[in-house]
């Protein structure tokens, strides 16, 4: 059994260099321990997830103009999310706003082939299928 995620989770993406927190704004006005409640529907880039510091993604055009300026040495360049679709799974049972809630187990596709992944659900008090 997953746990709920909240405000100020931590997530980590496989081509980026540091972990960024998640943000939910409270338009869902549910709460888990006193924080805003997540659903797979917050992964909207620079509102739900910020940058992960610099990104290492050779299919990131900005990486790839770094790399072949660099004759070939990969040269990360700043991280800017590209999120088309929601967080997956979520929970089967658990809804928050017609939505599903999101467990620490969903992961997030980047389109530049990163994997965003929750290391830290922001809370520990509240399992989730």
């Amino acid at each position: 059994m997953g746990q709920q995620v909240t405000m100020s989770a931590v997530m980590m993406c496989s081509f980026g260099l540091v972990p960024s927190n998640l943000v939910v704004t409270p338009e869902n006005l549910t709460n888990v321990g006193g924080k805003p409640a997540a659903t797979i529907m917050d992964n909207i880039p620079m509102k739900n997830i910020m940058p992960f510091g610099m990104c290492n993604s050779p299919a990131n055009p900005t990486v790839a103009a770094a790399t072949a300026a660099a004759l070939g040495a990969l040269t990360p360049m700043p991280c800017i999310p590209v999120t088309a679709a929601p967080w997956a799974p979520g929970s089967a049972t658990v809804m928050i706003a017609n939505k599903p809630a999101l467990n620490n187990s969903s992961k997030c596709m980047c389109q530049w082939g990163g994997v965003i992944q929750i290391q830290v659900p922001g809370q520990f008090q509240t399992n989730i299928p």
